[in-house]
């Protein structure tokens, strides 16, 4: 369990769904509707469907609430539960379709701050930023929520595992595998291009959470 499903602000939090639901659920929304659009975003791979995608999530939770006695909802973990939730819709999603993500346009990927990089800098960034969102969008389900909940939003392994709904060790090999294919995919397009593809590790601040591209560098060491 990661150190803000602990605190106090969190406990407040599940206090107020139990003292009052609708107003504590707009608390709820607003503590946590960034990080669950943000993986609605890179899982589907455009703002329209994680738009859709955040809001049935939402609308879920609530009625999942509606149901929860007082001691069912102190126990929640609502970061963990509202994003298994949100993949859940996904991947349910991703059974019914054989459509993928359609690549995403920066401007709805990342909003370069106000001052910081130089604009040759924010191109290199943005490149690799788009050909990430395109790699990413071509792995299989489940490695693609892996790769996304730990080096897009940036959890550790026990809250990718309860996400998931799998063994920890599971969790580090669907990560593990993700990142060997990333690496293999740009590995095939080095060979298509005859040149070798840039190796970009990017720290951004969207929706106020770190995104870490994940380019060759990151696929070729092993997940801990």
């Amino acid at each position: 369990m990661c150190d803000d499903e602990k605190s106090g602000a969190t406990d407040a939090l599940l206090a107020r769904l139990v003292d009052d639901l609708d107003a504590g659920f707009v608390d709820l929304v607003r503590g946590y509707e960034q990080v669950v659009y943000s993986v609605a975003l890179r899982v589907s791979g455009q703002p329209s469907d994680a738009d859709d995608l955040a809001a049935e999530a939402f609308l879920r939770a609530y009625r999942a609430l509606r149901g929860y006695d007082a001691a069912r909802i102190r126990a929640l973990q609502p970061r963990s539960w509202l994003l298994t939730i949100v993949l859940n819709i996904w991947r349910n999603l991703m059974r019914e379709s054989s459509r993928r993500p359609r690549q995403v346009p920066l401007a709805d990927l990342v909003d370069p701050p106000a001052s910081g990089p130089g604009v040759e800098e924010l191109a290199v960034q943005s490149e690799g930023m788009r050909e990430l969102t395109r790699t990413i969008s071509t792995l299989p389900t489940v490695q693609r929520a892996a790769v996304v909940l730990r080096h897009v939003i940036g959890l550790p392994i026990p809250d990718v595992a309860e996400i998931l709904g799998c063994p920890e060790g599971t969790a580090k090999s669907h990560i593990s595998r993700g990142l060997k294919k990333l690496r293999a995919l740009y590995l095939a397009r080095d060979r298509r291009a005859t040149m070798s593809p840039p190796t970009i590790v990017s720290n951004h601040r969207a929706d106020g959470l770190r995104i870490a591209a994940a380019t060759p560098a990151l696929a070729g060491r092993r997940d801990q």
